[in-house]
């Protein structure tokens, strides 16, 4: 639960949107519910106070009339009264005025109320609730035909019914987890070596530090790691490959900047027999979806890795940035016919608004997602959780 809890912390912009969608929706044509809190102490210290201050006004009147001349004895004769009166007048006072504003403040009233009473916010499910409801999920980039799919199997046999805040997150975040329960899958370890594992995907994805993690958990979960550096062309890439993997004690193969990288990949791949290697994990250059020639670039760097194995690359990774949403969906098409994408990884979710995409690709397509990533550190990326994700996207409450 420990990657739940980071996950449920920074997927904040995603679920915040959510909560505040849902929260908008409710409230319009609402209907309040008063429900009984078993624990009313907190308003009973906030009351004693309010005594204290009547009393104080009374005691401080008192010196001014004993410099006067007669007056003082009706004077004296009235405090003893003034405070008995005063006491009971303010008692009765503030019981109301924490219901009173409960009912006013909505959701502000409900955390800092008296305790006493607490408002559940409800509406009736209707025709115009459930467009609201679409809308607010295409706005989180989860798409037109999931968002439209999404709701209505969580309307059905409930039209009619009143529904709350919590109660819409618990139903989607069971219809998210139904939808991404079959392909939440880690990465499949073969007994053929070396595996080749190709990464792929679009520039500034994450690729280079994902394959740098993935290397450093399957080493430390005892598998002979090789990493082969095949972005030629960006020094930077390969440098950070070569710290992770002095991290990891893993080795990274290289070759000289602007060299082929379907040459470098054919190498890597004798190399890593030779030495015995369980997987070897192949970068390659950020690529945009719509440039062809770099398309190309990749479907020889395939081809050249099946003459050396006609059943490699045995996994072909997509490493797709979140925050890019709905344009993941067509990189998601375009990767698959020339690489035959095998699997996906979701990064950077951690930043951004958009965390439904995810749940629209799963709909989509039904292709493994592996793992997601919510940040820099080793342990930021994690296999892929349905019910744990479905629950921090929603900001539903996980048992």
């Amino acid at each position: 639960m420990a990657f739940f809890s980071k996950l449920k912390d920074r997927l904040f912009k995603s679920s915040a949107k959510i909560d505040e969608g849902l929260e908008a929706i409710v409230q319009d044509n609402s209907a309040e519910e008063a429900v009984i809190v078993e624990t009313p102490a907190p308003p009973q210290d906030v009351v004693e106070p309010e005594i204290e201050v009547v009393v104080e006004p009374t005691v401080e009147v008192v010196p001014e009339p004993e410099i006067e001349e007669p007056a003082p004895e009706p004077v004296v004769e009235t405090p003893p009264v003034a405070p008995a009166e005063a006491a009971p007048a303010p008692v009765p006072t503030p019981a109301p005025e924490p219901a009173a504003t409960a009912k006013k403040s909505g959701i502000l009233g409900r955390i800092f109320g008296s305790g006493e009473t607490k408002e559940i916010v409800r509406r009736v499910l209707d025709d115009e609730m459930l467009e609201q409801l679409e809308e607010l999920l295409i706005s989180t980039d989860m798409g037109v035909d999931t968002a439209l799919r999404v709701t209505a199997n969580m309307a059905e046999g409930r039209m009619g019914k009143k529904l709350s805040v919590d109660e819409i997150k618990s139903l989607l975040a069971a219809e998210i987890t139904r939808i991404m329960e079959p392909v939440a899958r880690p990465l499949p370890i073969y007994p053929k070596t070396p595996q080749v594992v190709l990464v792929v995907g679009v520039n500034g994805s994450g690729k280079t530090t994902t394959i740098g993690k993935l290397a450093s958990q399957f080493r430390a979960a005892g598998k002979n790691v090789v990493i082969a550096a095949g972005d030629t062309f960006r020094a930077a890439a390969v440098e950070q490959l070569q710290v992770w993997g002095e991290r990891a004690g893993v080795p990274v193969l290289t070759a000289p900047e602007g060299s082929d990288p379907a040459s470098l990949a054919y190498d890597a791949m004798t190399k890593a027999h030779e030495d015995g290697a369980d997987l070897l994990l192949i970068d390659t250059a950020g690529r945009l979806q719509n440039r062809g020639d770099l398309m190309e670039e990749l479907e020889k760097i395939v081809r050249v890795i099946r003459k050396k194995d006609e059943t490699a690359p045995h996994n072909t990774l997509l490493v797709l940035d979140a925050t890019t949403g709905q344009n993941a969906v067509n990189q998601v098409k375009v990767f698959q016919e020339v690489s035959d994408v095998s699997g996906l990884i979701m990064t950077k979710l951690d930043g951004t608004a958009k965390g439904g995409v995810l749940v629209s690709l799963a709909d989509k397509f039904g292709l493994p997602i592996h793992a997601i990533g919510v940040g820099e550190q080793i342990d930021d990326l994690s296999p892929f959780d349905p019910e744990e994700f479905a629950a921090a996207l929603t900001g539903a409450h996980i048992e």
